[in-house]
């Protein structure tokens, strides 16, 4: 079937609404899609990016609350691993509304729901308030990581098999620089003797150009459903939970340390706010930038390929963590936890290359060609990713906990770090077992016998 090569059909129902889209033929592609799936990309990438800083914002907050607020380092790091709990769960729902209300009305409506723990943080935050009241508003502000989710299996929508690395690298790598981006602007009010509210206040405005500008620009696609029977089928799938358990190991561990990475350096190295907001940025900033290179290089050469020794780096620098930590290396300690944020991100863009290229291979398996094969790959991937993006993000509560009990029982976050290193080792191996040996076995198996090809993961 010949999909049209011509603009979008005109609106149906009120809105933006694109009839027909049909990124896998090229003429259309060419001559209509790239255009058009690039501009929703764009300001994607602005809606979540604002959502990714109120998210994390209180990665930064918990640095303004000095003894007055009478929070001790365990509270502070409870808060944030709620927060971080929050913005996983919900993005399971978020991932399902893009279907229910459109890409382009749903981006419009979750960008103006930041307006809520913005405010509600605004209102607050002063020495006296309970710890409970502070909990219950971070609790709020965990509605800005479900932006990831929702914009991410848009985007998916938009662009074609090819492309999908690059452009789920670029949207996820411009919504992760929110959280640098914040860490900067409090860098700078903290520096100018300001408060947190002078921060709050700086986002209620762009939250509102944010929805603004997605209600003028974006679109939504007619025919992206929510499809009952792939969610299932998605949570039935294997695959589904390796790279639920992999994504913990690099976007968990990226959004895990955006939220402890201030908390550690004050705590253990006696660092005051503005000094370690000098330097809590260039983590995530570099994570950030790095990720749509991960989702390039795994289109290059395979993302089993890439995340496989991308976990080999984020170990090692784990291990000198551990050694600088010992021997209170301020230094060794601050470079080594700046290139685990650049493996980290680096490592997203491979792992969520790896999901269509995945669930491709399976249709392909199947005896799929073409187009019918590329609509499997779109409709399990899709449904997956939303699962995939919530249970790693919970490798972020995981951390903050492991800093929190390891801060509790060793006065530092060693203990945590050597966890840390135990988890990566897993990640490797699983990504080496279920990827990678795999494929090796199997072309020994093939040149051996004539048997039918099986299924390889290698190129995904």
């Amino acid at each position: 079937m010949t999909a049209p090569s011509t603009a979008p059909a005109p609106p149906s129902r009120g809105g933006r609404w694109i009839q027909q889209w049909d990124p896998e033929d090229e003429t259309f592609w060419k001559e209509t899609g790239e255009k058009v799936a690039k501009r929703n990309l764009l300001f994607s990438v602005l809606s979540e990016h604002i959502g990714f800083s109120v998210w994390t914002m209180w990665s930064v907050l918990v640095l303004f609350m000095g003894p007055e607020y009478g929070l001790t380092p365990a509270d502070k790091f409870l808060l944030t691993s709620m927060v971080t709990l929050v913005g996983a769960v919900v993005r399971v729902p978020y991932t399902f509304a893009v279907a229910i209300f459109g890409g382009r009305n749903w981006t419009i409506i979750s960008a103006s729901l930041l307006l809520v723990p913005t405010i509600a943080a605004f209102t607050v935050m002063k020495p006296g308030t309970s710890f409970n009241t502070f909990l219950l508003v971070g609790l709020l502000a965990g509605i800005g990581g479900g932006n990831f989710a929702s914009s991410m299996t848009n985007i998916n929508a938009f662009f074609p098999l090819r492309k999908k690395g690059w452009a789920l690298g670029l949207n996820a790598g411009g919504g992760n620089i929110g959280v640098p981006v914040i860490q900067l602007i409090a860098l700078a009010i903290i520096g100018a003797s300001g408060g947190p509210r002078v921060l709050l206040g700086i986002y209620i405005p762009l939250i509102l150009v944010a929805a603004v500008l997605s209600s003028l620009f974006m679109d939504n696609i007619e025919n992206v459903k929510n499809d009952t029977g792939a969610a299932k089928d998605a949570a039935k799938d294997g695959h589904t939970w390796i790279m639920s358990f992999l994504y913990i190991g690099t976007f968990g561990s990226f959004i895990g340390y955006s939220f402890a990475f201030g908390q550690v350096l004050t705590n253990q190295f006696g660092r005051t706010p503005l000094e370690a907001a000098y330097v809590t940025f260039i983590g995530p900033l570099l994570g950030s930038l790095i990720r749509p290179v991960g989702g390039a290089l795994a289109d290059k050469y395979g993302g089993a390929k890439i995340t496989l020794w991308n976990y080999v780096g984020m170990g090692a620098a784990t291990a000198v963590l551990i050694a600088a930590s010992m021997q209170k290396s301020l230094g060794l300690f601050t470079v080594a936890f700046v290139v685990l944020f650049v493996l980290s991100g680096l490592g997203n863009g491979s792992t969520f290359k790896m999901i269509p290229g995945i669930f491709h291979t399976k249709a392909l398996g199947k005896g799929l060609e073409g187009e019918e094969a590329a609509a499997y790959g779109r409709r399990l991937s899709g449904a997956s990713m939303g699962l995939i993006g919530a249970v790693g993000a919970l490798g972020g509560v995981g951390i903050n906990l492991a800093f929190r009990q390891s801060f509790l029982s060793y006065g530092s976050g060693t203990g945590a770090f050597v966890a840390f290193l135990a988890f990566y080792a897993a990640c490797f191996a699983v990504t080496w077992a279920v990827y990678l040996r795999r494929t090796a076995a199997q072309g020994q198996a093939s040149t051996a016998t004539e048997a039918k090809p099986q299924l390889s993961y290698a190129e995904v």
